[in-house]
């Protein structure tokens, strides 16, 4: 195997882009002061559990509070209970979490604090349908979403209206206490409002539009729930309402500082970084075919970018996530282009439904490959990018990071 020098600078500027969204590092500076009354911490995402333990670390003053996380994100905390939880597709534990978190919020008055700590997944882990709808309506709902690769927008949207606590539900629970959300960000954009469905956030949608969603990407949705968005009767807090008057928040990471950390390291080895956008989105074979047309004509450098891909699964035995299959692209489009290696990992450190990270290419991925016996072509329109990077030992694997800023690319032309 060649380029190992190359895939030591990659690994080092992906780490850096991780570092950059540690909570133990964002999220103290950004703490409220502590109110007259009781604090209460609710948390919920891949970061929840790493968000909450650096608030008890930083907290000056009594409180206690529930963190929701994905199965095997959890850390230990002392004051606040930690949940795991089913992520992409909700569970049983994450339906109980979204009840204690509601029941919890209500129980507040207006000399109290709502702590809300918000990371990406929340979305999954925070599940309580609406009247009339099971949680196994929810379940096919989102297996559905996923497998017609949906980007993230319209998939909160529709999510939201289908929710008794995302898009502001929270907020409205919490009324009249105060309100302030620390958030680490994994949307195109940052939109408030789409960063884990918007539980404190006022939401811009309406039932139309979620309904629109739904006959767009084909997604069967039960009769209650097509009446309901039809008539409108289930709509979230919209901007202006009273519910969201003492309500602040905060992103205390983002795509765009994972990048700039990894600019930097970049720079200090003197390489010239061109930043492509941290809110890229679209398919993950396409993006990795357009990504080897700029190599193709870059001179000696990088190219960085993040953002949120998306894989149309199409054949539903393939594994990978949109950073594998991101990657088989760009070698299948490089064709062994001698002077290009990338790395392209999401920064939770589960790409997918994969248990890796992301991989590495190289000028000698294809030539291995075939070396191996393996199609790279057939394994990409199979979507089995997982089977491709394990089989030449090229995964990289980190176990979860407890932080989620989304993917992260980078393209070395040397």
């Amino acid at each position: 195997m060649t380029g190992m020098r190359e895939r030591e600078l990659l690994r080092g500027l992906f780490e850096a882009a991780v570092a950059a969204a540690d909570p133990a590092k964002v999220v103290p500076p950004h703490l409220p002061s502590p109110p007259p009354g009781r604090t209460l911490v609710l948390a919920a995402g891949k970061a929840a559990a790493s968000m909450a333990r650096a608030v008890e670390e930083s907290w000056p003053n009594e409180m206690d509070g529930i963190a929701v996380t994905r199965y095997g994100h959890g850390v230990d905390c002392e004051r606040i209970k930690v949940v795991e939880a089913g992520h992409p597709l909700p569970d049983e534990a994450g339906q109980g979490a979204a009840a204690r978190f509601l029941s919890a919020a209500a129980g507040l008055g207006p000399d109290d604090l709502l702590l809300f700590l918000l990371s990406g997944g929340a979305s999954a882990l925070l599940v309580e349908p609406l009247p009339g709808l099971s949680l196994t309506d929810k379940r096919a709902i989102n297996r559905a979403l996923l497998e017609a690769g949906v980007p993230i927008a319209e998939t909160n949207c529709l999510r939201k209206h289908l929710s008794a606590i995302k898009g502001g539900r929270l907020a409205a629970a919490a009324a009249p206490a105060r309100i302030v959300t620390l958030a680490i960000s994994d949307v195109p954009g940052d939109d408030l409002a789409v960063i884990g469905s918007g539980p404190t956030a006022a939401d811009p949608g309406t039932c139309a539009h979620a309904l629109a969603i739904a006959g767009r990407y084909d997604v069967k949705l039960p009769e209650i729930a097509r009446s309901a968005l039809e008539q409108g009767r289930w709509e979230t807090v919209k901007p202006g309402d009273p519910c969201l008057a003492r309500t602040d928040y905060v992103i205390v990471a983002r795509p765009g500082h994972a990048l700039a950390a990894a600019a930097a390291k970049a720079r200090e080895v003197d390489l010239d970084v061109i930043r492509l956008g941290d809110d890229l989105q679209g398919e993950a074979s396409d993006m990795g075919a357009a990504h080897a047309e700029l190599a193709r004509k870059q001179a000696p450098g990088l190219l960085i970018s993040g953002g949120e891909a998306t894989v149309t699964n199409k054949h539903p035995g393939g594994r990978g996530g949109p950073n594998l299959e991101f990657l088989l692209s760009l070698a299948v489009a490089l064709d062994g282009a001698p002077n290009v290696h990338a790395i392209a990992c999401d920064t939770d450190g589960i790409d997918g439904s994969a248990d890796a990270a992301g991989a590495f290419i190289g000028p000698d991925t294809l030539a291995r490959a075939r070396a191996a016996g393996l199609d790279s072509r057939d394994m990409l329109a199979r979507h089995d990018s997982s089977g491709f990077f394990r089989r030449l030992g090229d995964l990289v694997v980190t176990g979860p990071t407890r932080t989620n800023v989304n993917d992260f690319r980078a393209v070395l032309v040397t």
